[in-house]
């Protein structure tokens, strides 16, 4: 079964950039989720929706 959250260390290997702008954008993110009624956890970011906003990116396993 393949995962369905993103921790910050994933979003970070991702977008190559430091943990500290990986939680800026899960925190972005997880605001735009929780504003449309989605539960969210701190630190952590459905794949599905990093996927969908960060347009083109596909996260390999």
């Amino acid at each position: 079964m393949s995962r369905q959250i993103m921790n910050v260390k994933d979003v970070a290997a991702v977008l190559e950039v430091s943990e500290s702008k990986a939680y800026g954008v899960i925190r972005q993110l997880n605001s735009e989720l929780a504003e449309k009624g989605f539960i969210v956890i701190p630190g952590k970011v459905s794949k599905a929706y990093f996927e969908e906003k960060v347009y083109g990116i596909h996260v390999a396993e």
